[in-house]
């Protein structure tokens, strides 16, 4: 039987953090610090390098369903379940800050959040952010899967969960799996026809953003709200 290649100690990933820190290791050893163990044939570090490779980075890897991670020969479903909860941890982390201040304050750990959620997805999600009068984060939400032009989300649909949450405002989120963050023309309608049912109910709708890879483009700093 064929057994997974041990990496001598003082390369270890896990021994090399402590030495140097967690900043100054590559993608892989962390990921292989969290995977633990390699496969068959392959150490831990040399299989993380495979899968950066096989799935576009820590950003496809991370966004890769578990049953997906679990088709690569040798991986297994505790691998694949690690993987998918370091994604949901980050995301879960980025969402403590925005419950205790104001996103106004911090507009790039809204973006980070909002791209935690969305930059992954293959297909687009619209999700919703309530924030009670002072902008702190009550709750989230996914609005849809689809895209804004078949008008998968309904203004009324927004109104009526941000009512559900006692919103005074929220900022709503969705990601372009073409990679181009530019808004659409429907992305601009969406957030009109939007900003106009909020304002019924005295809701403010604060910021729409779109994710795409790696980048996170605000209507609202763009003027267009």
């Amino acid at each position: 039987m064929k057994l997974s290649v041990r990496l001598p100690q003082q390369e270890r990933p896990r021994e090399r953090l402590m030495r140097h820190g967690a900043a100054s290791i590559e993608d892989a050893e962390l990921l292989a610090i969290a995977l633990r163990t390699g496969i068959p044939g392959l150490n831990v570090v040399d299989l993380c390098r495979q899968l950066l490779d096989r799935f576009g980075g820590l950003r496809g890897l991370l966004g890769t369903p578990p049953e997906d991670l679990m088709a690569v020969a040798g991986l297994g479903s505790a691998k694949a379940c690690t993987l998918a909860a370091l994604l949901e941890l980050a995301r879960r982390a980025l969402e403590e800050d925005l419950t205790r201040d104001s996103p106004m304050n911090h507009p790039s750990r809204v973006k980070q959040y909002c791209k935690a959620a969305l930059a992954h997805r293959h297909v687009e999600h619209c999700i919703a952010l309530y924030l009670d009068a002072q902008l702190r984060l009550i709750a989230t939400g996914e609005l849809a899967r689809g895209t804004l032009s078949q008008a998968a989300v309904y203004p009324r649909e927004v109104v009526r969960e941000a009512l559900r949450h006692h919103a005074a405002a929220l900022i709503v989120a969705h990601n372009h799996p073409s990679g181009v963050a530019s808004p659409s023309g429907a992305d601009h309608a969406f957030t009109r026809h939007l900003k106009e049912a909020l304002a019924l109910v005295d809701i403010k709708l604060v910021d729409h953003l779109i994710v795409a890879g790696g980048t996170a483009v605000s209507l609202a700093e763009l003027g267009c709200l």
